[in-house]
């Protein structure tokens, strides 16, 4: 094998985090140097004003010798390709393999440019096992798996960490201080990309209106490209990227945070809401919400925001692009709006009337809100109501998002396990009309969770209770005197078994949290399939 891996004493780790804190890379704060040689942090954002190496572009070095350093030549000669030049024999570590896809893009990008590729990750082989076998047959350096090395730090000219990675990682510092530069796969990214960025983020929802966006310019014709916190890397891809293509990107605040320094300029940007979530992370709300902001406040006033108008607190970031505003009531002002059933986008000008809710196949208030803010996009970007229409009709959920998994004896469940954030499970909640079976419960992130505790022993008729947050949701519901039927759970299957028990005909289970899954599991995706696994496996089950 290629991998070295060296075993931990239960409890802590090589930096003295939890198992868990230290295996996801989660945690607290710590500044990033996301420049690169030849970077000039007060240029506008990289990729975008020429294609010369000071501003972040691949070029092919013959072409850059024959033009002379004294001269400029068509920017269409210098062609964005798979050379060497910038990362040829460059010592890089990348910190935090993961299993989302950046930290592959990241070694895939690395190793096709000629550099020295380093890869340090505190999980084990087994839990990476997915993600080794991407890069298996490429040329890396080294793989030291169970550990964090100083060597591999202190040695590295370039450190690629994953945005989760604790900002006070004694092993960035050991890098930093040995005059490494630490950047990210995102930042790379945006720094190689010469496609036209269509940036998403929110508290909640980027995910599904980043995937519609996708889906409606996709249908409209446009050559589209679909990247970032979804969890597909376009690094990898990015010499493939024309000009005229459109990338959507969903960003979370921990890479806006990270692409801060580049000064972000994404051709648009679309704010789904925003509510507290990552206080664990960000320490405060105004660090979180400095962090999100990042995706408007550098935009130039030819550009675009797509900003929620129901969300009081996202209408008052600041930007100097044009906005096009969404909301669940009609407007005056240039957006696209709900009225009944229909959706009416307005330029300012004119007018287009369009049955959203028909075309529309995803159930809740929150979904046909994330499917105005897409529609908005892709008519702002060209797309027809033709388009939109088909794009929509042929839209499939993605997984983990209000997804029915199995219907048993008339009682359906549903799988949710995205909804990391009390206003996501609230927006799941009125989707239905059925009475409800919650499973709710995680990772503590800090976040106050009486009035989320208030709301679901209101609506729902029985809680399971999970995680880190099962003791304060179990206080919060005693407190307030619930009358749903509640009981806290050391493991998934023993909830699943609960709920199954309670549930009768015509009733929901619906494994909607509310909070992360980082105490219990590596991700939502893996709370999602071990819930649906466990449901898939109860006697008389039929998938749905």
């Amino acid at each position: 094998m290629f991998c070295e891996r060296k075993s931990l004493p239960s409890g802590t780790s090589d930096d003295g985090t939890t198992p868990i804190q230290a295996a996801n890379h989660r945690g607290l704060q710590t500044k990033f140097s996301t420049s690169l040689p030849g970077d000039d942090q007060r240029c506008k954002p990289p990729g975008r004003i020429c294609p010369f190496r000071d501003q972040g572009k691949l070029v092919d070095v013959r072409v850059w010798q024959r033009s002379g350093h004294g001269f400029i030549v068509p920017s269409s000669i210098f062609k964005v390709m798979k050379t060497r030049m910038d990362y040829q024999g460059k010592r890089v570590t990348v910190m935090g393999l993961g299993g989302f896809g950046g930290g592959v893009g990241a070694v895939q990008f690395l190793a096709a440019q000629g550099a020295q590729v380093t890869i340090a990750d505190l999980r084990s082989e087994t839990e990476l096992a997915e993600s080794l076998a991407a890069i298996r047959d490429l040329p890396i350096s080294a793989v030291h798996l169970g550990e964090h090395r100083a060597a591999d730090f202190s040695n590295a000219e370039m450190i690629v960490a994953s945005p989760a990675v604790p900002r006070t990682n004694r092993f960035l510092e050991i890098g930093r201080d040995a005059g490494a530069v630490v950047t990210s796969e995102m930042n790379l990214f945006w720094k190689h990309n010469r496609g036209k960025v269509v940036a998403v983020t929110g508290s909640n929802g980027k995910s599904t209106t980043a995937a519609l966006i996708h889906a409606l310019l996709t249908a409209a014709g446009r050559r589209c490209h679909l990247g970032g916190n979804i969890g597909h890397s376009l690094l990898p891809l990015v010499s493939e990227i024309a000009g005229d293509d459109i990338v959507v990107l969903e960003l979370s605040s921990f890479q806006l945070e990270d692409l801060a320094p580049l000064h972000p300029q994404p051709d648009v940007a679309v704010v789904t809401n925003f509510t507290p979530n990552h206080l664990d992370r960000h320490g405060t709300l105004e660090a979180y919400r400095h962090a999100k902001q990042n995706i408007v406040a550098w935009q130039r006033s030819d550009q675009l925001a797509i900003l929620n108008a129901d969300d009081s607190d996202v209408m008052q970031w600041p930007t100097p692009a044009r906005r096009l505003i969404v909301s669940a009531q009609p407007h005056d002002k240039p957006g696209i709006y709900r009225e009944g059933d229909d959706a009416v986008y307005f330029d300012g000008c004119a007018a287009q009337r369009f049955p959203l809710a028909q075309w529309l196949p995803l159930p809740g208030a929150h979904n046909f809100q994330n499917a105005l803010a897409a529609a908005g996009c892709a008519i702002s970007l060209g797309a027809t109501l033709t388009a939109v229409e088909a794009g929509l009709k042929s839209f499939q959920a993605l997984p983990h998002r209000l997804q029915l998994v199995a219907e048993i004896d008339g009682r359906q469940f549903y799988d949710d396990s995205i909804a990391t954030t009390p206003e996501s499970v609230a927006a799941a909640l009125q989707a239905f009309t059925a009475p409800i079976i919650l499973l709710a419960g995680g990772y503590d992130k800090g976040i106050d969770l009486t009035d989320f505790a208030r709301l679901i022993g209101t609506r729902c008729k029985a809680i399971a209770l999970l995680g880190q947050t099962g003791e304060q949701l179990q206080t919060c519901l005693q407190a307030e005197g619930s009358a749903a039927d509640f009981q806290r759970f050391g493991n998934l299957e023993e909830a699943v078994r609960w709920c199954h028990a309670r549930a009768t005909q015509g009733d929901v289970v619906l494994l909607s949290p509310g909070c992360a899954s980082y105490d219990w599991f590596r991700d939502f995706r893996e709370r999602g399939n071990a819930f649906t696994s466990l449901v898939n496996n109860h006697s008389g089950c039929k998938a749905g």
